[in-house]
């Protein structure tokens, strides 16, 4: 599976739309672990095109925990790829992050220090 990254300078405001929660095996409830170990925390957040009025609501997967986010908080994706996946004839996009955490007051929006990389959903990747 190939995994691509996405600018965030391409996205309008990103906010926490469900926050943070375990990633949990569905067959066996325990909570999936990543490759060293880490609990696997999924967040949705909405993301938005410049200059279009439509936002899509993505799953993003990180390692641990994020801290800090709220529902209705925008939020910073640091280094998030876009992986196409197909598994017993379904097909999707899962995405993945380095981090998820607060925008901090001073960012103060796209292109701002401090912003990472993020994806949008949709094959706009």
């Amino acid at each position: 599976m190939q995994s691509i990254p996405v600018d965030m300078a391409r996205l309008g405001s990103v906010m926490c739309v469900v926050p943070p929660e375990p990633r949990v095996n569905p067959d066996t409830g325990e909570v999936r672990k990543d490759r060293e170990g880490n609990p696997v925390w999924v967040v949705g957040v909405s993301v938005r095109q410049l200059e279009k009025r439509r936002a899509d609501v993505i799953d993003i997967a990180v390692s641990g925990q994020p801290q800090g986010i709220s529902e209705g908080a925008r939020v910073v994706v640091v280094d998030l790829v876009a992986t196409a996946w197909e598994i017993d004839g379904r097909k999707g996009t899962s995405f993945r992050a380095a981090a998820v955490r607060p925008e901090s007051p001073a960012a103060g929006g796209v292109g701002a220090p401090g912003r990472g990389k993020a994806a949008a959903s949709g094959g706009d990747a």
